[in-house]
């Protein structure tokens, strides 16, 4: 008899804390956004604003480039933002473009769509042919298509990481066969603090005791990403999980680069991740910063984030 009252109310409950959550992250890039050092010419970075990765018209099918100054070819970065499958877009992660930018590489800061008006595997299959897209385009804006990483954090990382599985494994999924004939693999992938199983998030709350609001934006994950799905197989959107099985790539997998924060919810898929990795002979390279909540490296003010963009530099100069 009060079943129905209380889904009601977890819905609800749901609907207001990501309206909330989504609402704080796109203030906070735009009041960010009004900095004189937020503007890319302060860095000697031009952008090219929503050019078409996918010829349908879609608002969510555009990405930015960043172009850095001096004579290219320069290495190639596409990045894919989080927000949970279901909110923020490339206009609210403009600071981590213009953070690869500035380093000089040329960076495509794509968008997809959002569920759960667009399930899994619709963020999936348009981050594959984001990638698809980058490596027919680069060279005319001045980037080495032979030299391409792909980074995301959150939801972006699991996004990324599913391309890693779909360059390197032959799937059955049409958007993952294109990506393995394309025969390129990322040159290295940074996956922050990443959600790398979406079925099950019910266990953050089993395993961790977090609080019920923290727990309930975990949640709304699963029910928003694949409560609508008609996908034969939910591999791609667990791509730890694939990694688990123990299951040998067809091609070597990418070197990875794994930032996290301590006080993160995530943190032990982090931990997994690397375990997993690491027990293919991959090369996984997990940071833990000290106190550092949910993709901290942000704030890009905070030391342990500016520690973070440190390490992650590094390990691009090492593998990118």
């Amino acid at each position: 008899m009060t079943s129905a009252p209380r889904n009601r109310l977890h819905t609800l409950r749901l609907a207001v804390g990501s309206a909330v959550v989504d609402g704080f992250f796109r203030g906070v890039s735009r009041v960010g956004a009004l900095h004189p050092r937020a503007n890319p010419k302060a860095h000697g970075v031009e952008r090219l604003r929503d050019i078409a990765y996918l010829d349908d018209g879609l608002p969510e099918h555009r990405l930015d480039v960043y172009k850095p100054a001096g004579p290219g070819p320069h290495p190639v970065l596409l990045y894919i933002h989080g927000g949970g499958f279901r909110i923020l877009s490339k206009d609210t992660h403009w600071v981590m473009a213009l953070a690869f930018a500035r380093r000089g590489w040329v960076v495509f800061n794509a968008s997809y769509r959002l569920s759960p008006e667009h399930p899994f595997p619709a963020g999936l299959a348009d981050t594959c042919a984001a990638w698809e897209w980058v490596l027919a385009n680069a060279a005319r804006f001045g980037g080495d298509p032979t030299r391409v990483v792909v980074a995301g954090e959150s939801a972006g990382a699991n996004l990324v990481t599913a391309l890693a599985v779909a360059a390197c494994y032959e799937r059955p999924e049409p958007f993952a066969q294109r990506v393995f004939a394309a025969g390129v693999i990322p040159r290295a992938i940074i996956a922050s603090c990443g959600i790398f199983q979406v079925t099950d998030t019910a266990r953050y709350r089993r395993e961790s005791g977090l609080p019920w609001w923290l727990a309930d934006r975990l949640e709304e994950v699963t029910e928003a990403y694949l409560g609508g799905t008609t996908a034969a197989s939910l591999d791609l959107a667990d791509p730890l999980c694939v990694f688990e099985r123990g299951e040998r790539p067809a091609r070597p997998l990418p070197p990875f680069f794994l930032p996290v924060g301590t006080a993160d919810p995530l943190l032990k898929d982090t931990r997994r991740m690397a375990s997993a990795l690491d027990a293919l002979g991959a090369t996984a390279e997990a940071r833990y910063y000290p106190g550092g909540i949910h993709a901290f490296h942000a704030f890009v003010w905070r030391p342990e984030a500016q520690r973070c963009w440190r390490d992650t530099y590094a390990f691009l100069d090492r593998h990118g």
